[in-house]
């Protein structure tokens, strides 16, 4: 019965739970299940290095070994820290909600408090059009386009296939299946509608979009590569990612007047709590506007 655990009352066996996980790495596999790939690839990451930290099985690891593990991470910008422990406490919340481990070592420690640098990641309108407009290449292009006109997630945008761009009512529609397993349907400007379809013509239905040079789906670190090349190629020192675009069309729609709930549709947030924030993010006046 070692791949059970039996609950006994009076010497007398009344209950018997199977095993969840028999090893470590069982256990992850459990955790990691139905994530995003792109989630899955930065936990993965995450676990590697603290269990490379620790020198230690999960069984084995206290609360001060996650603690010194915290303090390990004082070179990192306060995001970083946060998104890493943030990862080793869902683990060990996990392990211990199946019974794989008795006592949760990471529960007492607290994660960094993270300002609030949404505005920074925020540029204009004319610099969002600079980008795209000094990208000489087709495809690239196209798809520095779609970022922006859509607000989909780099991991929506690599695994976007022919048969999910469709003719819409105005123009366009691209359907996405995004978090948690929701699909959205975004319409797409006439113009970049047609631009799909003269990039696509010759293109089979089941196959995506934008492919590598081996004919695969692009990795969302390959449009990371395009988008950083795109930004430096106008002057631009920030370290810019696909997520940026993702942020501009939030604010920018919204600043145009575009219904916050329809933003919210569009860009498939789970809260309207986060798509207010980019207003937040830009106030239009403060208290101080009325200062002598």
């Amino acid at each position: 019965m070692e791949n059970a655990v039996v609950i006994k009352n009076n010497t007398e066996a009344v209950n018997v739970i199977p095993r969840q996980a028999n090893n470590d790495e069982q256990l992850i596999e459990l955790w990691l299940h139905g994530k995003a790939p792109s989630s899955q690839e930065g936990y993965t990451n995450d676990m590697k290095r603290f269990l490379e930290f620790t020198g230690k099985s999960l069984s084995q690891i206290t609360l001060g070994d996650v603690q010194q593990y915290s303090d390990s991470l004082g070179h990192l910008k306060p995001r970083s820290q946060m998104r890493k422990l943030a990862s080793i406490k869902s683990l060990f919340t996990f392990a211990c909600k199946i019974g794989y481990l008795p006592f949760n070592p990471a529960a007492p420690v607290k994660l960094p408090t993270v300002k609030n640098d949404l505005a920074e990641r925020i540029v204009s309108e004319d610099t969002i059009q600079s980008i795209i407009d000094n990208e000489p290449k087709m495809r690239n292009k196209l798809m520095l386009k779609l970022l922006y006109y859509s607000g989909v997630r780099v991991s929506e945008l690599c695994s976007l296939k022919w048969c999910d761009v469709q003719e819409g009512k105005n123009g366009g529609q691209i359907t996405v299946l995004g978090k948690g397993g929701k699909t959205r349907f975004i319409a797409l400007p006439a113009p970049l509608y047609q631009e799909f379809v003269t990039f696509g013509k010759d293109s089979d239905r089941d196959s995506h979009v934008f492919r590598s040079q081996k004919g695969g789906a692009l990795h969302r670190s390959q449009v990371m590569r395009i988008v950083q090349a795109a930004a430096k190629r106008i002057g631009l020192s920030a370290n810019v990612s696909p997520h940026w675009f993702r942020h501009a069309h939030a604010s920018h729609s919204l600043d145009n007047n575009a219904p916050i709930h329809l933003v919210q549709q569009t860009l498939g947030h789970a809260s309207l709590n986060t798509t207010s924030g980019y207003v937040h993010a830009k106030p239009g006046e403060s208290s101080g506007m009325y200062l002598n």
